[in-house]
């Protein structure tokens, strides 16, 4: 059987007649066509396009299912009850009673818990969403998981940025399918769209190949301008959030004044200079 691996993540259910339009309405991502049992990434925005909370889904049992970082929950919760009005829906913060779990196989059980591929990238193995009492025996996080994503290019709220810090391109999220273009509006839809169909998204993660650890903040510098700073780092590699088109030289840059070299996740739909910032062509979306 395949370990499962708790994670500090927290669990929102939203169910209800009316839980997909309103999640339709408001969220940055497709749903699927309602509760299939699939995995998505999906973000809430303020109306100036910011990143609220952001985290997965998967909608089963005739409800839409929440794993969001501790960080993002509360605001979720708060916002959705918010916009729901007088819709039919009912949105739960879970609290105790559920936890989230890793697997880098397909989990056999438990019997009551809810699994699904990490819809971000194919190596992000599983997600197990399970009761509490059904959670007592996973195995304790060692870090392995957050050195994989990080690794592969992807941030988290909380991890490496805060809310209402980061729009959706910052993280990558137009290119690993956590927006969906065509499905019309959503909060914060115009400006995300905008910097789409324009081109003008800027800001990037890229992956920092050091020498040594750099601490979260650490400042990126390129051809002697700021280009970005460190949001989060997993032994010699760090994931950092850059001014694309400010760097002309990836392998020219330092970080708190050493030598580091700058790389593109492998996903990225981007390049570096000003001349091919604007690629934007999305995988996925």
């Amino acid at each position: 059987m395949a370990e499962i691996v708790a994670l500090d993540r927290a669990v929102v259910r939203v169910s209800g007649a009316d839980a997909e339009k309103l999640l339709n309405d408001t969220l940055t991502g497709e749903l699927g066509g309602g509760p299939d049992g699939s995995g998505r990434w999906l973000a809430l925005l303020t109306p100036q396009g910011k990143i609220v909370a952001e985290g997965l889904m998967t909608g089963r049992r005739d409800a839409f299912w929440f794993d969001l970082p501790p960080v993002g929950r509360d605001e979720f919760v708060k916002r959705m009850r918010l916009y729901k009005l007088r819709a039919a829906v009912d949105i739960e913060d879970l609290g105790d009673e559920w936890r989230v779990g890793w697997s880098a196989e397909p989990p056999a059980g438990p019997a009551d818990a809810l699994a699904f591929r990490d819809p971000r990238h194919p190596t992000l193995g599983f997600r197990v969403i399970a009761p509490a009492t059904e959670a007592q025996g996973w195995a304790a996080e060692t870090g392995a998981l957050a050195a994989r994503r990080l690794g592969l290019g992807i941030a988290e709220l909380g991890s490496e940025f805060g809310p209402d810090e980061r729009f959706p391109h910052d993280i990558g999220m137009d290119q690993l399918a956590g927006v969906d273009f065509e499905k019309g509006c959503f909060i914060g839809q115009e400006v995300v769209s905008r910097m789409q169909r324009r081109g003008t998204a800027r800001r990037r993660p890229v992956l920092v190949i050091s020498g040594e650890p750099l601490a979260r903040g650490t400042e990126i510098v390129c051809g002697g301008l700021k280009v970005g700073e460190v949001a989060g780092s997993a032994g010699e590699l760090a994931l950092a959030i850059v001014r694309i088109d400010r760097v002309d030289d990836p392998a020219a840059c330092t970080a708190d004044g050493r030598p580091v070299r700058l790389e593109l996740p492998e996903w990225a739909g981007y390049g570096f200079s000003a001349a091919e910032a604007g690629d934007s062509s999305a995988r996925g979306s």
